[in-house]
C-alpha cells in the first residue's frame, strides 16, 4: 500500500500516523475499557514483530502502538490486525477510544459495571467528528482511577449517603474518615444527628464502607457525570453537569445532548471545555440539561 502524501489526513482518520522518520507509522490500536484478549495481543505481537521492530508503546490512554511500520506495508498489517479481531484506533478530530477502570466487575470499590458503559458508549461515538479531539473517560468510583475530570466526558460513579440513627453509635469515626469533611455531628434535645452537605459531598463511598455499626447507608446510587474536561497545553478540569444521575437511560441521554451541543457550537480545533468557558458554564449546563427534561 503506497501511501502518498495526499492521503496521509485520510489514513490518520484510522489510526495511521506518520512518524518523524520518512516514510514510517504508528499504528494506533483499540482496547475499549484497556481489555484485550489473550488472542487479540498475540495476533498484536505477530504484527509488531513482521512489520514493525518487534515492540509495542502503551499509551496513557489504554491503548497500544506499533511503531515503525513503513508506508508499504501498511494494508498487510491492518488486514492481519482485522482478521486477528483487533480495531484500529483513533486520531484527529473526532472521538477517541473510551477508557475505562475495571469497576464493580472485580474492584470492591466500583459502584457500576464500568465496561459496560464504556462499550455502548464506543458503539455510539467511536470515530464520531467532532471539532476538535474528544476523549471520554469511565471510572467506577470516586477514587477517580481513569481520571473523568481530564476528559471531554467523564462518567463517575457516584453513592449519596444515608444516615441510620438506629445503627449509629456515635463513635464520630465517619467525621474524620470523610476526605472532604462534608459529614457533621449536631446535638440535639433528643441525643444528636449526623448529616452530610451535599454541596460538598464527592459521593464516595468511604462512610458507606468504612462504618463498622452500617449507620452509614447507600441512599441513591448511579452517575456523576462530568464535562469539559481537557490536559495539553491549556488544561481544564472538568465541570460537574449533573451528580448521582441514577438512569442509564438519562446518563446516556445528557451525554448525546451535551455532543451534540459541542458539535453545534465549538469551533474547529476548540477543545469542549475550552468553549464551555467561551461560551459560558451556566448556560451550556443550561442547555445540555434542558434538553433532557
Amino acid at each position: 500500500m503506497q501511501v502518498e502524501e495526499s492521503f496521509v489526513a485520510p489514513v490518520s482518520k484510522v489510526g495511521m500516523m506518520g512518524q518523524k522518520q520518512p516514510g514510517y507509522y504508528v499504528l494506533r490500536l483499540k482496547a475499549v475499557a484497556g481489555d484485550l484478549t489473550v488472542s487479540q495481543l498475540s495476533c498484536i505481537a505477530s504484527v509488531a514483530e513482521q512489520y514493525g521492530r518487534g515492540m509495542v508503546h502503551l499509551s496513557t490512554r489504554q491503548g497500544v502502538e506499533i511503531h515503525y511500520v513503513h508506508r508499504d506495508n501498511l494494508e498487510s498489517a491492518e488486514l492481519e490486525l482485522l482478521q486477528g479481531g483487533v480495531e484500529l484506533g483513533s486520531c484527529g478530530p473526532r472521538v477517541r477510544v473510551i477508557v475505562g477502570c475495571p469497576g464493580a466487575e472485580t474492584c470492591r470499590m466500583g459502584v457500576f459495571d464500568t465496561k459496560k458503559i464504556a462499550r455502548e458508549l464506543d458503539a455510539k461515538y467511536f470515530k464520531q467528528d467532532t471539532p476538535s479531539k474528544f476523549k471520554m473517560s469511565v471510572t467506577g468510583c470516586a477514587n477517580n482511577c481513569t481520571k473523568a475530570n481530564e476528559n471531554d466526558i467523564g462518567v463517575r460513579g457516584a453513592i449519596e449517603p444515608k444516615w441510620l440513627p438506629s445503627a449509629c453509635s456515635d463513635c464520630g469515626l465517619c467525621i474524620s474518615l470523610c476526605p472532604v469533611k462534608a459529614i457533621d455531628r449536631h446535638p440535639t434535645k433528643d441525643g444528636y444527628i449526623y448529616t452530610s452537605a451535599e454541596e460538598k459531598c464527592i459521593n464516595c463511598n468511604i462512610c458507606t464502607s468504612n462504618c463498622s455499626d452500617k449507620a452509614w447507608d447507600v441512599g441513591r446510587k448511579g452517575y456523576t457525570l462530568f464535562i469539559g474536561g481537557t490536559m495539553g497545553r491549556v488544561p481544564r478540569f472538568a465541570s460537574i453537569l449533573k451528580k448521582v444521575i441514577e438512569s442509564e437511560d438519562e446518563l446516556f441521554l445528557l451525554v448525546e445532548n451535551a455532543v451534540a451541543f459541542y458539535r453545534e457550537n465549538g469551533q474547529k480545533k476548540e477543545r469542549f471545555g475550552h468553549m464551555i468557558d467561551r461560551i459560558g458554564l451556566d448556560r451550556v449546563k443550561k442547555e445540555i440539561l434542558g434538553k433532557a427534561l
